[in-house]
């Protein structure tokens, strides 16, 4: 009874090394890869799995961890794990040196986003999968770079985080691997260039500013002018009605005048029929009198000659005041 008691106790507690050993528990967003007698036989998902004790194992998979010690500098360790993460992955490159078309050197990181797809293809497919993409990436943005020159590299940013994704994605989607995103950080030309580049910059900030100075300046000007020629309009238009305002006036002045010595012609004219003056004759004798009026009036001395047919007419205006004295 001993020996069968320990048999139990021994097989009871082998069932339950088995058991402890084949329950394997993932978490969330992780995955196993499993190798039966060295050859894959499953993918373990995220919950409690059973494998087989010593005819199943669990792949051991080097991954690369970026750290930085305690000069700020960065490194790269490697570790051994036994689970694959499935998210989203950022991978910070160091600086590389690239020479641009126009034999500039510049030096350029980049971040890259990428998430593993398939953990079979990740894990089968290519020996080191961190260092692989990161040296994908880094002979493709030689690549795209070389053939660019500075001025549009620096311009550019967008166009070469899209033809690098695309060439990173096209070429890890056999190892199982999506591309998400990828993106330069800094572009650091040398300090020469970046010197000339400030002073191009500084000129062309100049070179604006005395445009902007110079359109406001043609700006001013016009509108000086067009002020300028906007009064001379609105005096001239002024003038213009002044001068009509004053030709009316005239004109009304002058017809008043007209009509009152036509008024006073008739008059004359109706008291002067019963006599034997004439009327013209008598008009032009006072024309003659506020002529001779107006002259003796003046400084200096005159010599004043009478023609023959005033004396005539003077005598008839004599005539006709005494007409109306009786």
């Amino acid at each position: 009874m001993g020996i069968a008691t320990f048999l139990i106790a021994l097989i009871a507690i082998l069932i339950l090394f088995i058991l402890i050993k084949g329950i394997h528990i993932v978490k969330q967003s992780t995955v196993m890869i499993v190798e039966r007698l060295g050859k894959y036989h499953k993918t373990l998902h995220t919950g409690v799995n059973l494998i087989i004790p010593f005819l199943d194992k669990i792949r051991i998979i080097p991954k690369r961890i970026s750290r930085t010690d305690g000069n700020g500098r960065s490194y790269i360790q490697y570790i051994r794990t036994d689970v694959i993460d499935m998210r989203e992955c950022v991978y910070d490159f160091p600086k590389q040196t690239v020479i641009t078309k126009d034999n500039v050197t510049i030096e350029i990181n980049a971040i890259l986003y990428y998430q593993i797809t398939d953990p079979f293809k990740s894990t089968y497919e290519i020996e080191d999968l961190s260092l692989a993409i990161e040296k994908l990436t880094q002979t493709t943005l030689r690549n795209i770079i070389g053939e660019l020159e500075l001025d549009q590299t620096l311009t550019s940013r967008d166009t070469i985080n899209g033809k690098l994704r695309e060439i990173l994605d096209e070429a890890t989607d056999k190892w199982g691997v999506k591309v998400n995103r990828v993106e330069l950080q800094d572009i650091v030309p040398p300090k020469d260039i970046r010197d000339a580049m400030e002073k191009q910059m500084r000129a062309e900030r100049e070179r604006r500013e005395m445009i902007l100075k110079a359109e406001g300046e043609k700006s001013a000007k016009i509108l000086q002018a067009e002020g300028e020629r906007d009064k001379l309009i609105a005096e001239a238009e002024g003038e213009k009605q002044s001068q009509v305002l004053r030709a009316k006036g005239e004109a009304e002045a002058k017809l008043a005048i007209a009509n009152a010595e036509a008024e006073s012609l008739r008059m004359l004219n109706e008291a002067l029929t019963s006599s034997s003056v004439n009327p013209a004759q008598y008009m032009v004798a006072l024309k003659y009198v506020e002529a001779m009026k107006e002259i003796a009036s003046q400084d200096g001395e005159k010599v004043v000659f009478m023609p023959y047919e005033a004396s005539a007419l003077m005598s008839s205006v004599s005539s006709i005041k005494e007409l109306f004295n009786k």
